[in-house]
């Protein structure tokens, strides 16, 4: 079986596994789509190693086989991969802060003792089962393979609601940020300006509920006037951050959403005068999946719009390429591995 996996700076291959057999607690799932995710990107152009167990982690496929001891998921169900549950038995756990039990972090970066060999771009897997979640209700795969991102961008969201009659601003409008943009709609934000280089995203904003879509240079113009209110920072770039903050108003928040690489360059002083609030979000938690799930099937979330082609396994590593030199080409590209 072959699987696609980062093997080195600008280095993408299909690899040769054997087909995964299900162990104690693990679940074998035959992969229908996976998504092409920007972490996979930044891996394919970082220096260094890209952990097998996450190339490729946006996926939806229907259980195969189980081993002993699960019981969450049976042969037949259709599952996509989540965070696992809190364990319950580790010191945050007991200290009530299950959103930072290690176990459940640990599982989520593929770094627990059932990470498999490699991620969601092969025909089959085999992972840990507690981090199988159920499809329960009517979407496409290639819905459900977008559950993932939509998930991390809940999560984003829940970190720092928006509250009534806020402006709020979206800083980059790649899947991450579209998908928050329309999280933040979901519970609650009135009016989101989405804030992006590209035309044709900023278009795709204010279809998915968008009130205004500008161009950086116009949103630095706007807000320099009258800050927004809470500023999602979805852009991953480290010159966004201090953006974010410059968009914000005097007391205003920012939530950090998109991972930058590197060091950034802030002004402190902008920060205390303004007196920003600011938070971070990263991946997301167990019980947030079944959630997502729902808002796609009732069209609160849509990721249609998102998708922009499907393509095979064998056409894997030069899309991966082509997206790595031109990110903007693309906002989701979905993977078949039966193709």
């Amino acid at each position: 079986m072959l699987a696609g996996l980062v093997t080195g700076h600008r280095r993408f291959e299909l690899v040769e596994f054997p087909d995964p057999e299900p162990g104690p607690s693990v679940g074998v799932v035959a992969i229908s789509r996976c998504g092409i995710c920007g972490t996979d990107l930044h891996g394919f152009l970082g220096t260094d190693p890209y952990n097998p167990a996450i190339c490729g982690h946006e996926w939806v496929g229907t259980v195969t086989a189980v081993g002993a001891g699960v019981g969450n998921v049976t042969e037949g169900d259709r599952v996509v991969l989540a965070a696992p549950p809190s364990c319950g038995a580790c010191p945050e756990c007991l200290a009530g802060r299950p959103a930072y039990c290690p176990v459940a972090f640990l599982g989520m970066v593929g770094r627990d003792r059932l990470a498999p060999k490699h991620g969601g771009f092969a025909r089959s897997i085999a992972v840990d089962a507690a981090r199988l979640v159920k499809v329960h209700a009517p979407i496409t795969d290639d819905q459900a393979a977008v559950v993932e991102p939509a998930v991390v961008a809940l999560h984003a969201v829940d970190r720092m609601l928006p509250r009534d009659g806020e402006t709020v601003v979206v800083q980059g409008c790649g899947p991450i940020g579209l998908l928050t943009l329309q999280c933040a709609i979901a519970r609650g934000a009135s009016h989101v300006v989405a804030v992006e280089p590209a035309a044709n995203r900023r278009a795709l904003a204010l279809q998915l509920g968008a009130a205004e879509a500008l161009e950086p240079a116009e949103a630095k113009e706007r807000f320099g006037r009258q800050g927004a209110d809470l500023v999602y920072e979805c852009a991953g770039v480290p010159a966004t951050i201090q953006q974010a903050v410059d968009f914000a108003r005097r007391g205003g928040r920012v939530d950090l959403v998109g991972l930058a690489s590197g060091a950034a360059t802030i002004s402190p002083a902008t920060w205390l005068v303004k007196e920003i609030t600011v938070t971070a979000a990263i991946g997301h938690l167990h019980h947030e999946v079944a959630e997502v799930i729902d808002l796609i099937a009732d069209g609160r979330v849509r990721t249609e719009p998102l998708h922009d082609r499907t393509v095979s396994l064998a056409d894997l590593p030069a899309v991966i390429e082509q997206l790595a030199d031109d990110p903007s080409s693309a906002i989701k590209v979905l993977v078949d591995p039966t193709a």
